[in-house]
């Protein structure tokens, strides 16, 4: 066991969910009815990373991807990368029809893989992140899945930060949200070990959630049921999935503390960016959901008017079946994080950042691998 092992061992989303993508746009104006509103912001992330084993360029050197850290070969391998691929942009609007609210959104970043390149114009795609319609209680579209709470998401450096532990989901989805409560069908797919992702299913994802807020306490509660289907090699069958979150944001003056438990059978990618898998087939060719479980907290500290801090905890544990999964091909058993940061709003949406982590995974085998990273940002917000 490493000594960094030995360390790592040792709001209302429905609300939140316009909140956290438009608090930043400035109003284009009113057409025939329709306000039109632009917003995001422009990033720069320069990192320093050391990992026990090499890491090729793309998204584990970009942002953190617990699946992706490497196991020790004996040898730390350090790089420095910068890029300004989490820039992100949004357009919305805002009409009244019927005296009922009818918004739209839709949001881009160049997150995206496979296209461009660092020779000499570092260009890359631009990727769809939301894109719905609203009107009165029902959405239709892409963003954030109900299962996933917005508002308890730490603040840091790094593109996610408790990235073990969390939900973190985008997809399209019908909701129907009735006061505290919320509904929705979401897109479906099943992700199994050897990393391929099969678009089999006949049913959607299905998920309940309630919204309770009490005092400084704001809490999410939510539920899923799932089919996960694979009609490939060899494999015909059908398993049922399920998940459990209950997460939140509990306020203290101007400080504030938020904590997540995700938890399920075949919660797969819905949880640590698809770390573990959401089902493995037996040699007959039978699915079997893989259980998981993800936790974190964090603590935010507002130093004075400038300057804040948030130390933030996360963790995966995956409960793989030895008996389906290749222990050899370097199946993850867990992760663990811990990160601490300092932001300095130097003016009016203007931040500049700094942020120190340290990470783990340990797979099926026994091996286990490190990543130590200092990340800097600027971001202007508009």
């Amino acid at each position: 066991m490493t000594s960094t092992r030995k360390i790592l061992k040792g709001g209302l989303a429905g609300a939140a969910l316009c909140t956290a993508v438009t608090a930043h746009a400035v109003t284009l104006g009113t057409f025939d009815n329709t306000t039109v509103k632009i917003g995001g912001y422009v990033k720069l992330d320069a990192l320093w990373s050391s990992f026990d084993n090499q890491v090729s360029s793309g998204s584990a050197r970009e942002f953190y991807v617990p699946g992706a850290t490497p196991v020790s070969s004996g040898a730390s391998n350090n790089y420095f990368d910068m890029h300004a691929k989490q820039t992100r942009i949004h357009l919305g609007t805002d009409s009244n029809v019927g005296g009922k609210k009818l918004k739209s959104y839709i949001e881009i970043d160049f997150m995206t893989q496979g296209i461009g390149n660092e020779k000499a114009t570092n260009g890359y795609a631009p990727e769809l992140r939301h894109a719905f319609i609203e009107y009165d209680k029902w959405l239709f579209g892409q963003t954030w899945s109900t299962f996933m709470n917005v508002a308890a998401l730490p603040e840091s450096v790094d593109f996610i930060g408790n990235t073990d532990g969390t939900v973190f989901v985008r997809q399209p989805q019908i909701r129907y949200t009735n006061g505290p409560w919320q509904f929705s069908i979401e897109n479906p797919e099943t992700t199994t070990p050897d990393g391929t992702a099969h678009d089999d299913n006949e049913l959607p994802d299905f998920i309940a959630r309630y919204n309770l807020k009490h005092n400084d306490l704001s809490l999410v509660m939510a539920g899923m049921l799932r089919q996960l289907t694979v009609q490939t090699g060899g494999v015909d069958d059908t398993a049922s999935g399920w998940g459990i979150s209950v997460t939140g944001k509990y306020m203290i003056g101007k400080n504030d503390i938020r904590f997540g438990l995700n938890t399920g059978g075949g919660l797969g990618r819905y949880l640590a960016i698809n770390t573990s898998a959401g089902a493995a087939a037996d040699a007959n060719g039978n699915l079997e959901a893989i259980d998981s479980l993800g936790l974190f907290a964090s603590y935010r500290h507002n130093w004075n008017d400038k300057y804040r801090s948030n130390f933030i905890y996360s963790m995966l544990d995956v409960d793989n079946n030895t008996n389906l999964v290749d222990i050899g091909a370097g199946t993850t058993e867990s992760t663990r994080s811990i990160r601490a940061n300092l932001m300095y709003d130097w003016v009016k949406n203007l931040t500049l950042g700094g942020e120190f982590t340290l990470a783990n995974r340990e797979v099926e085998s026994g091996a286990d691998g490190d990543m130590t990273r200092l990340q800097f940002m600027a971001m202007y917000k508009f």
